[in-house]
């Protein structure tokens, strides 16, 4: 099957889009605990986490226990900082400067009293 043209400059577009990741926290505010996440779609683990807060559901399993217990409307979303892919990472490295965000972001969130999910 040929690609027409749309297509091809649909795919184009998606390949020059801007990357960015990021770092998000899903907290319990009944208990303070977090659960930090390195992502390269913060807007995609947005949704996600949404789609589990509207329909009672969760689907983050180290959260399952709280979840059950104090409901959704106890927890938070938050992206607690954003980086943008540099032109010439690759997905490694952009993987691993986000697991270094992330690991300061743990730091800060633990000088602040907060408590950690196992992932």
């Amino acid at each position: 099957m040929a690609k027409t043209e749309h297509q091809k400059e649909l795919l184009s577009a998606w390949r020059e889009r801007t990357v960015v990741g990021g770092v998000c926290a899903i907290r319990c505010t009944e208990t303070n605990r977090v659960l930090l996440s390195a992502v390269t779609d913060p807007a995609g683990l947005r949704n996600r986490f949404q789609f589990s807060a509207a329909t009672g559901s969760c689907t983050f399993l180290p959260l399952s226990a709280d979840w059950n217990q104090y409901g959704a409307a106890s927890f938070t979303f938050t992206v607690l900082e954003e980086l943008e892919r540099g032109e010439d990472q690759t997905d490694a490295q952009f993987k691993a400067d986000l697991d270094a965000l992330a690991a300061l972001w743990r730091e800060r969130l633990a000088s602040e009293g907060a408590e950690f999910y196992a992932k």
